[in-house]
């Protein structure tokens, strides 16, 4: 895997750069991510690192006084992303070494080009050969899902919408949209599925009371549990743990 670092400021851009984009479908890893350049600059000096994404403007050190100080590190390539789409930014760029220039907000086909262009030169050099085909990415929204769907998985017990929005850096109205337009289920039906898919695993083995499920699967309530599952699956959760194994003992 070649190590990526990431440099941003804002803590929710930075944070769904690093967590939204499938970077180990194309073999990299996001090793590290920092504030300001300066934190970038002291952690390459003791860790191996083939890519820096850096955004222009930040604190303590901006992108441009970073690539400055790369210059002479051939070994590492620096990308930079700005919201500032002025000529002087991007020249100054090039005149320091950079290999490309993203615009935010950053566009996921963009950064995807970008990847692929870096994963060929890095090959390349290092005079890697392809043996498997590559996997296709997951496009944005696709990865947005495939995110919320792993918290709710994790956490199915306590999860909420505004959690799984924190999750992914963006706002609960926003994700509850894209899991409706973009998954083959809403957020609340997704929950609920998980939920009940997991209280009948749990009612397989006779050693959970169905009190304990209904709490394990995020219910106070022993008979608000029962209602969900009934409705879920059609029949109650003592008559979906006889039909699955008749001479377990009724809970």
């Amino acid at each position: 895997m070649y190590q990526v670092v990431i440099a941003e400021d804002e803590a929710t851009i930075r944070k769904g750069i690093v967590s939204l984009f499938p970077w180990e479908q194309f073999g990299f890893e996001v090793a590290a991510s920092f504030p300001n350049g300066r934190e970038v600059w002291e952690y390459i000096r003791s860790h191996p690192v083939d890519v820096i994404f850096s955004d222009i403007r930040m604190p303590i050190m901006d992108g441009l006084e970073l690539a400055k100080k790369l210059q002479d590190r051939t070994d590492i390539r620096l990308v930079f992303f700005s919201g500032f789409q002025d000529f002087s930014y991007a020249r100054a760029a090039i005149q320091n070494g950079v290999c490309d220039y993203i615009i935010k907000p950053i566009k996921y086909d963009e950064l995807l080009k970008c990847l692929t262009r870096l994963k060929k030169q890095l090959d390349a050099e290092h005079h890697v050969q392809k043996t498997e085909p590559e996997e296709k990415p997951l496009s944005y929204y696709e990865a947005i899902v495939h995110e919320v769907r792993a918290y709710v998985d994790d956490n199915y017990k306590t999860a909420t919408l505004e959690e799984a929005a924190r999750t992914v850096g963006l706002s609960p109205n926003y994700v509850s949209k894209i899991m409706k337009e973009h998954s083959d289920c809403g957020f609340s039906e997704y929950l609920l599925k998980c939920r009940m898919e997991n209280a009948a695993r749990m009612l397989s083995d006779i050693h959970y009371k169905q009190y304990e499920i209904a709490d394990r699967v995020g219910y106070d309530n022993p008979k608000n549990f029962s209602r969900a599952f009934h409705q879920h699956y059609g029949m109650s959760p003592s008559d979906y743990r006889n039909r699955r194994d008749p001479g377990d003992e009724k809970q």
